[in-house]
């Protein structure tokens, strides 16, 4: 497993670190609700992955595997939920609405996503059928991917949701709120077409 660690840690930060559904929201949940207020959807994100981390070194992924087809209903899925973020995001006004009006995510609602985000799935398949090693030393690899991707993701997504802070700073009119809500929600809608493609 050693050898293996330093390439493990590297993609755990590129997957984790890089623009995606989750680091999108952050941002904009960050930027329209506070740091405070987005760390139930931070730790959420991380529940959630780690989660689907362990039930995909389960067997989850050989499921995925076998039934090639419920990972594309997850996919369409997760893509439409997604769609549906992003309108939501792009919808927001003004920080005055969004505090008003919005909520950020839940724990729950952060971590059941995961589940639905395609990034996500495929991450965790990715790193579980690269960094794992078979036979009996399966489990201990296992485990091993978990806690590196557990020390590397909450820093990464939490990078993500102060930089929604400082952008929120900026927001300081309607005008700006709302070409900032929208643009997010334009970026989220497009990165449903780099995970599925």
């Amino acid at each position: 497993m050693d050898s293996v660690l330093i390439p493990l840690i590297v993609f755990a930060l590129a997957t984790t670190i890089t623009p995606g559904p989750n680091n999108i929201m952050l941002t904009a949940s960050g930027a329209n609700f506070g740091f405070k207020r987005t760390i139930p959807h931070i730790l959420g994100i991380q529940g959630g992955l780690l989660s689907l981390m362990a039930l995909t070194a389960l067997g989850l992924g050989v499921v995925f595997r076998q039934f090639p087809q419920l990972q594309t209903i997850l996919k369409i899925a997760g893509s439409g939920y997604i769609l549906y973020l992003a309108w939501k995001i792009a919808r927001i006004s003004s920080l005055k609405n969004a505090k008003k009006e919005g909520k950020p995510f839940t724990f729950f609602e952060a971590a059941l996503f995961q589940f639905l985000n395609p990034k996500a799935l495929v991450m965790a398949i990715s790193a579980m059928t690269t960094f794992t090693i078979a036979g009996p030393d399966y489990a201990s690899s296992a485990i091993t991917v978990t806690l590196v991707f557990a020390v590397i993701c909450l820093p990464s997504i939490s990078f993500w949701a102060g930089f929604g802070v400082a952008v929120g700073r900026l927001l300081n009119t309607p005008r700006r709120c709302r070409i900032f809500n929208t643009t997010l929600g334009a970026v989220t809608a497009l990165s449903v077409i780099l995970i599925i493609y």
